[in-house]
């Protein structure tokens, strides 16, 4: 299809494009793919293909053994676990490998049933490092006679609380070819044992399973549950049995329990008190509060009355709906968040993409280099070859070696990206993934769409102005209409039957203004249309002329002023209908639309307001961001400059079709910007998302085109969160430096002690342990609010102090006055 700019070959009337059958419509959200920049991945990697070093030791039934069938329906739970948390071995019987042989002989034996039973057991893991504290105390409070005896028999208990599930552990991952932290912490454990330390192998045994439960604490109160979600929501929903056209009425509440999969847009379905919403719908009858805080954030309870829409996963607090549905559970809010917030988790960032590359063969680096520690000692350095913690030979160190230099505290580092994560998602803010938070800290530009972003996007159809081409428009020497019943209702009437079922702000708008005027406007009906976005609908339509009942076939479009002007032929006509443009009676202040019929052209005004919030956002993003701030818009230019203006941006680039918008955004990333944050919410806007570092939509109103096109969707409908997500991904990385410093640096400094003999083994154990909990301690930071700086983070920390000593003393005036005597 071909249409003709200004510039085409002279012709009298403006040439229409003809319009094709049927609109191809944007694939539904549950199928999305993504479009994005080169630099961030296109898709999330299955579970099967996350690395065993990272994956949640409890999790690792199917996907830990590359040979074992990997059959994961979800996506597992928290999927960004640093994999220190014990395995579960037992599903590997099916298997074809050798660690599947060992499992096959350890259930033979029972071996592996109390491997089960003591695996992760938080009491018997206290327990055995208890003995083992008192067998080591012994020496200094038993009777010399009896410390031997009393010892043996201590660590014969206590051993075997932590041993017995590390050595079948260990042994799987070996006949696998793995050789991971629990194969270098068993070796180091059973080695000691054989050169006669077995106080030492059990309490580094003991400390390793301890730490590392606290770890999996850590873990778990960083992440958002996305069962929780999914509890949230009800497996059933009570349908409404309905017959014809009969209205749905509370006094005839006949319904029956269908599973929420199997509800259809358009049936309608019964919401009592307490209830969740069960997908998203439209209040039909009755009103009620509900409360929408566990899937965006807002606090507030919402009020929803007839023609309200309501989300799935709202809950109802009180009073009866009935609510028709509007999306199917596929397209839902809560299944859009439950999907999102399962890609966000298995979506790696760069750091956790590089362990998993890297993080076998460093084990196996370890191991290679305490043999060498271990065999050249002797010859090198003179050290005997065995020893024990008071004379350290050759073998003692490399096993503090081995110890030392597992990459425990590294694989922890990113667990800080899981974290922000989950305090994104409850602050109604999803991410496809942690490299989108680095992204977000590298860019140094962001541009907004106008409008529906930067403005509510809830236009009001303002005045409808024939402009061009009508007989009674100018010189009033026509005192009849051309149009029928009036040049204003037969436009209104068609550009209504062409915006039917449209998500633009302005085709809203015109369903919007058409409400109760069915009456006055002619009857119109659909023959075929087309849409391109970013310039307008075309159609083939038919009128109904109310005296006569005489149908009228005509061809029109509708879509943007510079557009549809360019589609007359002749130069002249085109400068015409341009001046007709400026001269019209409403100025151009408003946003326009045009509409072009039987060569006559009519102007719609729409009047549209800044967001409430959006001067203190664009602010913040200038002042604390430090941020170069653009408006790309479709719009004309007195338009875009007037919302430019009230929200204080300087740079605007108006007049940009789709294509335009996409170079933009390309020109400004190759330029000396660097990389650029794009946030819109249309159709027009998915190329521009697709193109730029990030992409960010505001869900409530996006197109599906843009929702798969973006890498952080914003639930709640308005631009506030966009600072917090800035700054939330630039704390995320700077807690990434500081944990990968950190653990570096104790993983240095127990490994040079552990060589050179300064710590034993337990020691170095604790060493290494502790360096572990502190990354996660640090990483866990990413719950806390952002701040922009370091001035600004020590003002808070001195406030959050400030407070709680102001609470407790106060505790302790009301605790004081409640006891006094009277």
């Amino acid at each position: 299809m071909q249409f003709l700019a200004a510039s085409a070959p002279s012709c009298a009337a403006p040439r229409l494009p003809q319009p094709s059958a049927r609109l191809s419509r944007p694939h539904p959200f549950a199928h999305l793919r993504r479009r994005c920049a080169p630099h961030l991945p296109s898709k999330p990697p299955p579970l099967a293909s996350v690395s065993p070093v990272l994956l949640p030791r409890a999790r690792r039934s199917l996907a830990c053994t590359p040979r074992a069938h990997s059959n994961h329906h979800g996506h597992g739970h928290h999927g960004h676990g640093h994999g220190h948390c014990h395995c579960h071995h037992g599903s590997n019987l099916h298997g074809g490998g050798g660690g599947a042989t060992v499992m096959r002989l350890a259930r033979a034996i029972g071996w592996a049933d109390v491997a089960d039973a003591l695996r992760g057991h938080l009491q018997a893991c206290c327990i055995s490092l208890g003995l083992l504290l008192i067998a080591a105390a012994c020496p200094h409070v038993a009777p010399l006679n009896s410390v031997g005896r009393l010892q043996a028999a201590l660590i014969a208990v206590a051993f075997p609380l932590v041993g017995v599930s590390a050595a079948l552990d260990a042994l799987v991952d070996i006949a696998d070819g793995r050789i991971d932290i629990h194969v270098l912490m068993a070796l180091a454990a059973f080695a000691s044992v054989f050169m006669g330390n077995s106080l030492e192998g059990g309490l580094l045994l003991a400390m390793f399973s301890l730490a590392h439960t606290a770890e999996e604490y850590f873990t778990r109160k960083s992440m958002v549950d996305v069962r929780e979600l999914k509890e949230n929501h009800p497996e059933f929903a009570l349908l409404l049995e309905t017959s014809g056209d009969e209205s749905t009425r509370f006094s005839n509440l006949s319904h029956t329990k269908v599973p929420v999969q199997d509800l259809t847009v358009g049936s309608h379905i019964l919401v009592r008190a307490g209830e969740a919403v069960p997908v998203d719908g439209e209040v039909y009858q009755g009103s009620s509060t509900v409360t929408i805080e566990h899937l965006t954030g807002e606090t507030k309870p919402l009020e929803r009355t007839v023609g309200d829409a309501i989300p799935g996963g709202a809950r109802n607090l009180e009073g009866m709906m009935i609510v028709q549905v509007t999306k199917s559970w596929e397209d839902s809010t809560l299944n859009r968040i439950v999907q999102l917030t399962e890609e966000g988790m298995i979506n790696k960032p760069k750091l956790q993409r590089w362990l998993d590359e890297f993080g076998e063969h460093y084990s196996r680096a370890v191991v290679v280099l305490s043999l060498m520690v271990a065999l050249l000692g002797p010859l090198l350095f003179k050290w005997p070859f065995f020893g024990n913690s008071v004379c350290r030979g050759s073998i003692y160190r490399g096993l503090g070696l081995m110890v030392a230099a597992s990459p425990c505290a590294l694989a922890a580092a990113p667990l800080a990206y899981a974290t922000a994560i989950s305090s994104l998602t409850r602050k109604g803010i999803l991410l496809k993934g942690g490299h989108v938070l680095d992204a977000l800290s590298a860019c140094q530009s962001i541009a907004f769409d106008k409008t529906g972003t930067l403005t509510t996007g809830k236009l009001m159809c303002k005045a409808i102005e024939p402009i061009h081409g009508h007989l009674n428009v100018r010189n009033g020497l026509n005192v009849s209409s051309c149009c029928t019943p009036s040049c204003e209702s037969e436009a209104l009437a068609v550009a209504a039957a062409m915006e039917k079922g449209t998500t633009h702000p302005i085709g809203r708008a015109v369903l919007h203004h058409s409400v109760g005027k069915d009456k006055d406007l002619p009857k119109v009906v659909l023959q075929s249309f087309e849409s391109l976005p970013g310039r307008g609908v075309f159609a083939t339509l038919s009128i109904t002329k109310a005296s006569n009942n005489e149908n009228k076939l005509s061809t029109a479009a509708i879509g943007s002023v510079e557009y549809i002007s360019s589609l007359y032929r002749s130069n002249g006509e085109c400068e015409q209908v341009q001046e007709a443009i400026k001269s019209s009676a409403y100025g151009p202040e408003f946003v326009q639309a045009a509409l072009l019929m039987d060569k006559k052209m009519t102007l719609f005004h729409f009047e549209d307001e800044p967001r409430p919030g959006a001067r203190e956002v664009i602010s913040t993003l200038r002042e604390k961001a430090k941020l170069r701030i653009m408006m790309l818009t479709g719009d004309h230019e007195s338009s875009a400059l007037r919302v430019a203006k009230a929200v204080c941006i300087d740079e605007v680039h108006c007049c940009l079709k789709p294509e335009d918008k996409l170079s933009k955004v390309k020109a400004v990333s190759r330029g000396g910007s660097g990389s650029l944050i794009m946030v819109g919410d249309g159709i027009n806007d998915a190329p521009a998302l697709a193109a730029a570092t990030v992409g960010v939509v505001l869900a409530q109103r996006a197109s599906a085109t843009a929702v798969a096109a973006a890498d952080v969707l914003l639930l709640q409908d308005n631009i506030c969160g966009v600072p917090f997500c800035i700054a939330k991904a630039r704390q995320t990385t700077s807690l990434v430096k500081q944990s990968v410093g950190l653990a570096l640096t104790c993983i240095l400094l127990a490994a040079l002690s552990s060589v050179l003999g300064f710590l034993p083994l337990w020691l170095t154990v604790l060493v290494h342990e502790g360096g572990t909990l502190l990354v996660c301690l640090n990483s866990i930071q990413a719950l806390n609010a952002p701040t922009w700086s370091l001035a600004d983070e020590i003002r808070q920390l001195v406030d959050g102090l400030r407070k709680y000593i102001s609470a407790k003393l106060n505790n302790c005036s009301n605790y004081a006055a409640n006891t006094s005597p009277l």
